[in-house]
């Protein structure tokens, strides 16, 4: 096997596209956990100019996997143990050798802790992703959920596109620096620091109530708790991994243990889906590289 591939979101799926396109034996271990697949619709992905659900944009790439008899697995890998002659044993309930592995595991998002929360990000009225989708709020009323630099830094960058932004900081004090502090009020940002009594998210809007104040109306809210890196795999491995728990890739992907590559939201750098899919391409493109360097079929640092 030349390549095993965790994680069956954009990233993991760009990968295997190329390395089959490259006619390189793989598999891919499919937990079924993407966060794309929470999208309801993105409209910065470039070449829908209409959008496109995240669910419909996974499909696709299905297909086109199994076009190319890509073999996915589905499941969690539990372990990747390093063979004493190089390579590595994926385990997965079945095992596989390969020499070299694709983490593309993702993270996992914080959830706002409002009722049914999942379910309000797919209606698109809890966010996660101001980059993604702040465009389409411009000039509404927008909250962020949160008390600390997260939820400061969204809302100033929110700020970009309307005037009207809050911060919920549920209950709890703002939790940042008094200079922070400073560029919200001097951005005109609300900071309201009570206890949110009701969530009301009928009519296409967020509805928030807090005790005896006046409800408080928003297009959408965002979340801004933060994420959690899929990285127990990394950990095991050793991996070198960011201040934010990140993996830490090179200019190939690589990370810091040769075979091991990293791709997509586990690796430190900006959460976007076509940023996820050049990661991918790049990682597969060099493990293609390596595996003919090693078949005596190209120059050193070819791609």
């Amino acid at each position: 096997m030349d390549c095993v591939i965790i994680g069956g979101g954009p990233a993991g799926m760009t990968a295997a596209i190329y390395l089959a396109r490259f006619r390189r034996r793989l598999v891919l271990i499919d937990a079924n956990q993407s966060r794309a697949a929470l999208i309801p619709r993105s409209h910065n992905h470039p070449g829908y100019p209409d959008g496109i659900h995240g669910e419909s944009l996974l499909q696709r790439m299905r297909e086109q996997m199994q076009q190319l008899d890509v073999r996915v697995v589905a499941g969690e890998a539990s372990a990747i143990v390093p063979l004493p002659a190089g390579g590595f044993e994926v385990r997965a309930g079945d095992s596989w050798q390969a020499g070299h592995v694709i983490l593309a595991t993702g993270v996992i998002d914080r959830v706002a802790p409002v009722p049914d929360a999942l379910a309000r990000v797919r209606e698109g009225l809890v966010r996660q992703c101001p980059v993604c989708d702040a465009y389409e709020l411009t000039g509404q009323p927008v909250a962020v959920i949160g008390a600390g630099d997260c939820a400061a830094g969204e809302a100033l960058f929110l700020r970009h596109y309307t005037a009207d932004i809050t911060i919920l900081t549920l209950g709890g004090p703002l939790d940042v620096e008094q200079a922070v502090t400073r560029k919200l009020v001097e951005a005109g940002v609300a900071i309201v620091e009570g206890d949110v009594a009701e969530w009301d998210f009928g009519g296409g809007s967020v509805t928030v109530r807090l005790g005896s104040q006046g409800p408080l109306r928003f297009a959408a809210v965002y979340s801004a708790l933060g994420t959690q890196p899929r990285t127990s795999l990394a950990r095991s491995l050793g991996l070198e991994l960011s201040a934010d728990g990140r993996l830490v890739t090179d200019a190939h992907q690589e990370t810091s243990r040769v075979g091991i590559y990293g791709a997509g939201d586990v690796v430190t750098g900006l959460n976007q889906i076509a940023v996820a899919m050049a990661q991918g391409e790049i990682a597969a493109t060099r493990i293609h590289s390596a595996q003919r360097l090693a078949e005596g079929r190209c120059v050193a640092d070819s791609l």
